[in-house]
């Protein structure tokens, strides 16, 4: 299966971003991708204006959504990203959302707020408590996290349990000392560990490393972005991961559910 990752700085105006994203989504059509993953958060930022994402932030049947939806409909490629939706007491939720066909077929509210590195996520967002559903693509059984959610090893390795062979990570992960290093290192063990391919959509600019990626089961980065505005493609075999399982069988290995807590 061809996939495509698309980076780009998120801009203030919700419309810019839509019509970057309906772009994206023509684009790795044309060029024959059956998955599309965009960043985090990409209905709207100012990087001046934190709390701008509660302002900005609007309903999943919103103008934002909605205008994806019609550009999805006459599409056969499946999008994900995620954006945020309003919540009760003057917060926003962290929503993923996989689009297909002019529908939303499934959605995620995130579950690790990026409270590190003096950011305290939480103060705007509320947590999810619930771990997604998975998603079929083809062949390919889809589990989707959000940015953070790679730092929780738990958290890949039960959606791989359940039946995921193709993780999902949309993310706008933060510029500092040694953050290209742990995004790599992060990506690329999450899909090593759970013999996984992985997916992981950075957003570029001022304050986001870029560097979306694509890694295989066996922890290989075999496609990757740079840090400017990119839409990135990679082919994916479901023989690979299969045969990599055949090999390297630790999700069949694995016997800590086996013993006593």
């Amino acid at each position: 299966m061809k996939v495509a990752v698309g980076q780009w700085p998120v801009k203030r105006e919700w419309q810019h971003n839509a019509a970057q994203i309906s772009e994206f989504m023509r684009s790795a059509e044309q060029q024959g991708a059956e998955l599309l993953v965009l960043p985090e958060a990409v209905l709207a930022r100012d990087n001046d204006q934190s709390h701008w994402v509660i302002e900005a932030a609007q309903p999943l049947d919103g103008p934002f959504v909605t205008q994806l939806l019609a550009v999805s409909q006459s599409l056969s490629i499946t999008t994900i990203l995620t954006l945020h939706v309003p919540a009760a007491e003057g917060k926003a939720r962290n929503v993923l959302i996989v689009l297909q066909g002019g529908e939303i077929v499934l959605t995620y509210d995130k579950i690790h707020l990026y409270d590190a590195f003096t950011v305290r996520e939480s103060d705007n967002v509320v947590a999810g408590k619930h771990l997604p559903p998975l998603v079929k693509i083809g062949e390919f059984t889809l589990g989707v996290m959000t940015c953070y959610d790679l730092r929780f090893p738990e958290m890949a390795r039960a959606l791989a349990r359940q039946g995921a062979d193709l993780l999902i990570l949309p993310a706008a992960w933060l510029k500092g000392a040694n953050k290209e290093l742990h995004w790599e290192l992060l990506t690329r063990a999450r899909a090593l560990e759970n013999t996984c391919y992985l997916i992981a959509a950075g957003e570029c600019g001022p304050k986001n490393i870029g560097h979306s990626m694509v890694v295989d089961p066996l922890g290989l980065v075999i496609a990757q972005a740079g840090e400017r505005t990119q839409l990135l493609y990679s082919e994916i075999e479901k023989d690979h991961i299969d045969n990599v399982r055949q090999q390297l069988p630790v999700l069949a290995n694995c016997r800590l559910s086996a013993l006593p807590s």
